[in-house]
């Protein structure tokens, strides 16, 4: 999945990006100190930006911050798991969109389109975290 996922997601642009998902998956690598979980989310995120032309290492970039400013916050939410998977997707999913469109502002291009799909995106991201 992480060598040919982000191929078709380049060809059939109504598949989800998994943005979150693999972004989630970073965060709890580096927080129980599992190299592999790293290694696979860093490969998945530069696959899916050199297969889309987005600026490189900018989705593992914007989950380090995500992980920097709220992830210990998040955490602090014990009383409901559920609730903290979800904000962090969203706020992955966020922060990398942010991104996407401060660099598309900066550089006069177009990344990314806004439309129905990233919602879309984003909700198959909640789903998926949550079966995970």
């Amino acid at each position: 999945m992480i060598l040919f996922y982000p191929m078709f997601i380049s060809i059939y642009v109504f598949l989800p990006l998994f943005i979150g998902l693999f972004g989630y998956i970073l965060i709890i690598g580096i927080e129980k100190q599992k190299w592999h979980y790293i290694l696979i989310s860093v490969i998945y995120f530069i696959n899916v930006e050199t297969n889309l032309s987005l600026p490189l290492f900018l989705m593992t970039l914007s989950s380090l911050l995500v992980y920097m400013l709220f992830y210990t916050k998040l955490t602090q939410m014990k009383w409901c798991r559920v609730c903290a998977k979800i904000l962090l997707v969203t706020l992955l999913n966020l922060v990398c969109l942010g991104a996407l469109l401060g660099y598309d502002f900066i550089f006069e291009t177009t990344s990314v389109g806004l439309d129905i799909l990233l919602v879309y995106s984003l909700l198959i991201d909640i789903v998926a975290v949550m079966v995970l």
